[in-house]
C-alpha cells in the first residue's frame, strides 16, 4: 500500500513538473504538492465549502523567486490576488501589463489566462483567493 502510494505521488509529481510543457491542467488535489517550476512555492492555507452546491474558496500563499515567472495559466472561478511583499508583474489576457507592491490587490476575472512575475530583486509574495468550481481542476495552463 505505502509502495502504490509513493509511486502516486511520484507520478503525479512528474506530470505536474511537465504540465508547463504539455499544456494540460491539473486537478486540485494535486496543485500546492509541488512547485510550478522552479523558484515557485505555493502554500495552500485554507479550503472551504461554499453555501453554492459544488463551489469552493481557496487560499493560497504564493511565493516567487527574483526574476521567476509563473507559466501562462487560468483558473475556473475568480481569483484576486494581494501582493504581500515584494513586486509582481501582472499580464492579463487582453490587458496591458500592470506592476503591483506590497499592499496593492487585482482581480482576475474566470478563465482569464495570465501570468505572474516577480520583477523585483527580493522574493515577492501574494495571497491569492480563489472561488471556482470544485469539479474542476484548479489550475489551466494555456499554451
Amino acid at each position: 500500500m505505502l509502495h502504490s502510494a509513493f509511486i502516486t505521488t511520484a507520478a503525479a509529481l512528474l506530470a505536474f513538473a511537465g504540465l508547463a510543457q504539455a499544456g494540460e491542467s491539473l486537478p486540485q488535489s494535486e496543485v500546492g504538492k509541488a512547485s510550478w517550476q522552479n523558484g515557485i512555492h505555493r502554500t495552500d492555507l485554507v479550503r472551504h465549502d461554499l453555501e453554492v452546491p459544488g463551489y469552493e474558496t481557496i487560499q493560497a500563499r504564493v511565493d516567487i523567486d527574483p526574476g521567476v515567472a509563473s507559466p501562462r495559466h487560468s483558473h475556473p472561478g475568480a481569483e484576486v490576488a494581494h501582493v504581500l511583499s515584494g513586486t509582481f508583474e501582472y499580464q492579463l489576457e487582453g490587458r496591458a501589463p500592470i506592476v503591483l507592491k506590497a499592499g496593492d490587490s487585482l482581480f482576475i476575472p474566470a478563465g482569464t489566462p495570465h501570468v505572474a512575475k516577480n520583477i523585483g530583486s527580493t522574493t515577492a509574495s501574494e495571497l491569492a483567493t480563489y472561488t471556482v468550481n470544485k469539479s474542476k481542476p484548479l489550475l489551466k495552463l494555456e499554451e
